[in-house]
């Protein structure tokens, strides 16, 4: 199974900055893409962006134009860039790999998350 786990999340102002990493081994070599998930305190969990194992991208209207989902394929790694961030974007951060349409049976596990805070 390819294990992910995240790391990068802090506290930080309303308007401020955050790069969050995900770092899976076997990412790569078993051609998994990737989610961000996010969950606040007290609601359902909620799809933040996805990155294909061909490098494409989407995101959450919540969060289109200031987040930006990358990868660096030789580290296993998937970061998310967030900027310009809301109070609301406080949550707990976890990545999932998803199998989609390349990926083999060892993708599909979740991280255990990184809390980010956004706070004045």
């Amino acid at each position: 199974v390819v294990q992910p786990a995240e790391s990068g999340g802090g506290l930080v102002q309303p308007g401020g900055s955050l790069r969050l990493s995900c770092t899976a081994p076997g990412f790569t070599s078993n051609r998994c893409a990737m989610n961000w998930y996010r969950q606040a305190a007290g609601t359902q969990r909620e799809w933040v962006a996805f990155i294909s194992f061909r490098d494409s991208t989407s995101y959450a209207e919540s969060v289109q134009g200031r987040f930006t989902i990358s990868k660096d394929s030789a580290k296993d790694t998937v970061y998310l860039e967030m900027n310009s961030l809301k109070v609301e974007d406080t949550a707990m951060y976890s990545c999932q790999t998803d199998p989609n349409t390349r990926g083999t049976a060892e993708c599909g596990a979740r991280g255990p998350g990184t809390q980010v805070t956004v706070s004045s």
